[in-house]
C-alpha cells in the first residue's frame, strides 16, 4: 500500500552546484526566489542568497557536522525539514554539488517519505566534473580517460561492504576522489597497493570553481607531500589518472588576472551587482562594502517646478547615472514622459550616464572626451553653447557647486536643483571596519568622490596606511577626493565606468606581476 503524502508543504533537495554562483541552474535560482525557508550547508557559497528573501538556516551553524556525530546531526537535520514542511511552508534544502552525489539527498529523501513529506529534487552541477574542469582537466577524453569513477573517501562506518581498492585501481580512466584531503597519504598509498602505477599523474583541488581555488599537480606517490607543503585545506577534490597530464594545455581559469584577489566594491548595494558580476569574470571576489545609499531629497518642490517647464532650458547636463535615473522618476511621476524635453539638448559626464539614458530612449548631444568639469566646460565653448544659453543640473545634495559656477562665469543661466541625496549607509561603519579588519581585500574600488568621503569617515585613522596600496579610482574626480586625503590611487580607470574600473584593475595587475616576475629573474641571474 502506498504511503500517504502530507499536502501541508514541500521540500526540494536542490543542488548548489561546486561554488561558483554563476552555475545555479535556472530552477535552483527560481526555488530559490520563492522559497520560505531555505535549510544550507555551510560550503554552499554566500553569494547564491543575494535574491534570496527567505528565512536561511546554516545547519553547519546549528547542528556542527562532525565525524564524531554526524549521524545524530543529521538527525537533527532531517527533524528540521519534516517541521519547517509540517508548518505548510516552501522549505529549499540547498545542498553543495548534486543533492544525490555523495551529498546524503538520498537519506534526507528516504526520512521525508517516511515522514509523509513530499518532496522534489532538483539536481545541481556536480563537483566531481566541475571543479577538474576549472583546474583544466577534463574527467573524460577519448585519448587518455575513456571511464571517470567518482569515490567517497569518508563512508558510513556501518556499511558491511566498503570500497573494493582493487577494482577502483583497475578501472582505470579518471579517479575522482571526495572529501580526500584527510585521507591522501591512505588513498594515495591502496591505490598504489592495488596495482596503479606510483608515477600516475594527480591534482588537489582546493575551493574549486571559486576566485580562491589553488591547484597541486604531482604524482600518486608524491602527491600528499605536496599538498602538504602547499598548506592545503578542505574543501579540496583529488584527481588521479593521466587527464590531468592536459591541465597545462586546458587550463582556462587559473589564467584569469585577477583570480585569488578580494575586491572591495564601496557602491550602493543596488548599483553593485554588474560590478560583482565584471568582477567574477576576471577571477576576483568581490566583498561588498556599501557606503553610500541614494535616497529621495527632503523635497521635491525645487525639482518639480523646473521639470514642469523643461521647454524652458537649453541643456541638461547629467554627471552620473543617479542624477538620470533619479530625474526621469520624478519626470514620469508628475505625468510628463520624454515629449517634455523636445528641443532640449542633452550633456552627460560619461558613459554609464550615457546607457542610462539610451535605456530611456534617449541619445545624449554632448558627452566630453574626459569626465570632468573642465573638459565639459571646454566641449560646450567649442559649441558655442554657453553665454546666453539656459542650464538645468539635476544634481546630488553634495555634489560641489564648480559647474554651476563655471557655467555662469561664462554667461549661462543656470539652475541646480536637488535630484537626490546621498547619505551614508547606516552599515557604513561596520563594513568598513570589518574590510580593513582581519581580512583586509587585496583592493578597494570607488566609483565616487561621495564613495571616498563616507569610506574614510567611516574608517579610523589608525588603518588608512594599511590600505594606502589598495585604491582605485574610477576617473578624475574620484581621484582628486582621493588626494585630499592623501592618497595616490593604485591605478585610475580610463573609460569611466564599471567596466573600466575592472579593466584597469586587471591591467595594473598583470604590469605588477611582469615586472615582478623579471625582478625574481634578474636577482636569480645575479646569484650565479
Amino acid at each position: 500500500m502506498t504511503a500517504r503524502i502530507s499536502k501541508s508543504g514541500c521540500v526540494f533537495l536542490v543542488g548548489a552546484g561546486p561554488g561558483d554562483p554563476g552555475l545555479l541552474t535556472l530552477r535552483a535560482q527560481q526555488l530559490l526566489s520563492q522559497a520560505d525557508h531555505v535549510v544550507y550547508d555551510g560550503l554552499v557559497n554566500p553569494a547564491c542568497f543575494q535574491q534570496v528573501k527567505a528565512r536561511r538556516w546554516n545547519v553547519s551553524k546549528h547542528f556542527p557536522i562532525r565525524s564524531a556525530n554526524h549521524g545524530s546531526d543529521q538527525k537533527k537535520i532531517n527533524q528540521l525539514l519534516v517541521r519547517l514542511a509540517r508548518q505548510g511552508k516552501k522549505v529549499v534544502r540547498l545542498k553543495g554539488g548534486d543533492p544525490f552525489v555523495f551529498g546524503r539527498g538520498g537519506e534526507e529523501a528516504s526520512f521525508l517519505k517516511k515522514n509523509k513529506i513530499k518532496f522534489e529534487v532538483v539536481p545541481g552541477v556536480s563537483a566531481g566534473h566541475a571543479v577538474p574542469a576549472y583546474a583544466g582537466i577534463p574527467v573524460t577524453d577519448r585519448r587518455l580517460a575513456s571511464t571517470v569513477t567518482f569515490v567517497t573517501s569518508h563512508e558510513d562506518p556501518n556499511k558491511k561492504n566498503g570500497i573494493d581498492w582493487n577494482a577502483v585501481a583497475r578501472l582505470g580512466g579518471t579517479l575522482v576522489f571526495f572529501m580526500g584531503w584527510k585521507k591522501l597519504a591512505e588513498v594515495a598509498r591502496r591505490l598504489i597497493d592495488e596495482g596503479l602505477c606510483a608515477s600516475t599523474p594527480a591534482a588537489a583541488i582546493q575551493w574549486g570553481t571559486m576566485p580562491s581555488q589553488r591547484v597541486v599537480e604531482g604524482q600518486l606517490e608524491n602527491i600528499a607531500a605536496r599538498v602538504a607543503r602547499a598548506d592545503l585545506r578542505p574543501p579540496a577534490l583529488i584527481v588521479v589518472g593521466q587527464a590531468v597530464r592536459l591541465r597545462g594545455d586546458l587550463d582556462w581559469y587559473g589564467l584569469k588576472p585577477l583570480l585569488g584577489k578580494r575586491v572591495a566594491v564601496t557602491r550602493p548595494a543596488h548599483q553593485s551587482g554588474d560590478l560583482s558580476g565584471l568582477l567574477a569574470e576576471y577571477g576576483a571576489q568581490a566583498v561588498l562594502c556599501p557606503v553610500i545609499e541614494i535616497l529621495p531629497p527632503k523635497t521635491f518642490g525645487a525639482l518639480d517646478r523646473e521639470l514642469k517647464r523643461l521647454s524652458e532650458f537649453d541643456w541638461v547636463v547629467f554627471t552620473s547615472t543617479n542624477a538620470v535615473e533619479a530625474f526621469f522618476k520624478r519626470l514620469f511621476f508628475l505625468g510628463l514622459d520624454t515629449r517634455a524635453l523636445k528641443g532640449v539638448n542633452l550633456a552627460v559626464m560619461g558613459p554609464s550616464s550615457a546607457e542610462s539614458l539610451r535605456q530611456k530612449g534617449l541619445r545624449h548631444d554632448l558627452m566630453p572626451g574626459r569626465f570632468e568639469t573642465h573638459s565639459l566646460l571646454k566641449a560646450l565653448k567649442q559649441k558655442g553653447e554657453i553665454s546666453g544659453k539656459r542650464f538645468l543640473l539635476p544634481r546630488t545634495d553634495i555634489a560641489p557647486l564648480e559647474l554651476a559656477k563655471q557655467l555662469q562665469k561664462a554667461g549661462a543661466q543656470v539652475k541646480a536643483v536637488n535630484a537626490y541625496r546621498t547619505v551614508q549607509s547606516k552599515e557604513a561603519v561596520r563594513r568598513v571596519q570589518a574590510v580593513a579588519g582581519e581580512h583586509t581585500p587585496d583592493y578597494i574600488l570607488f566609483a565616487s568622490a561621495s564613495a571616498v568621503r563616507y569610506f574614510f569617515e567611516a574608517l579610523p585613522k589608525k588603518f588608512w596606511s594599511k590600505l594606502r596600496s589598495r585604491l582605485v579610482s574610477i576617473g578624475p574626480a574620484t581621484t582628486k577626493a582621493l588626494k585630499i586625503l592623501g592618497f595616490t590611487p593604485f591605478c585610475e580607470a580610463r573609460e569611466h565606468t564599471g567596466k573600466g574600473l575592472v579593466e584597469a584593475l586587471a591591467a595594473q595587475v598583470i604590469m605588477k606581476r611582469r615586472v615582478r616576475s623579471y625582478s625574481n629573474k634578474k636577482t636569480a641571474k645575479s646569484k650565479l
